[in-house]
């Protein structure tokens, strides 16, 4: 079983930036591909990024390409999701999700969830 805790989110002026972190208590956090996802209100939860269980290939919605980056750390069982040039649009809980198979865009595919953690973006 994986447990997926997701912090860093908060309010923040569009064009600013924050860093998303999620601690997983899994003994087998390296085995797994990590993804972000994000669910605006009234909307579907949609892809924002994803990492390979090594870390060597990531990979982003179109909508977040050169203004988000992935990240993990192995030895410390997190992934992180830094969030640079904000905007209002960005506004949603965002998720950390793990998948015991390949990564993926297709929120299916992962088996595990975090609770959520909520992103402001103020005009």
């Amino acid at each position: 079983q994986v447990q997926l805790v997701e912090s860093g989110g908060g309010l923040v002026q569009a064009g600013g930036s924050l860093r998303l972190s999620c601690a997983s208590s899994g003994r087998t956090f390296s085995s797994y591909a990590m993804g972000w996802f994000r669910q605006a209100p009234g909307k579907e939860r949609e892809f924002v990024a994803r990492i390979t269980w090594s870390g060597g290939s990531t990979d982003y919605a179109i909508s977040v390409k050169g203004r988000f980056t992935i990240s993990r750390d192995n030895a410390k069982n997190t992934v992180y999701l830094q969030m640079n040039s904000l905007k209002p649009e960005d506004t949603a809980v965002y998720y950390c999700a793990a998948a015991r198979g390949p990564s993926s865009a297709v929120r299916r595919t992962y088996d595990y969830w975090g609770q959520g953690t909520q992103v402001t973006v103020s005009s």
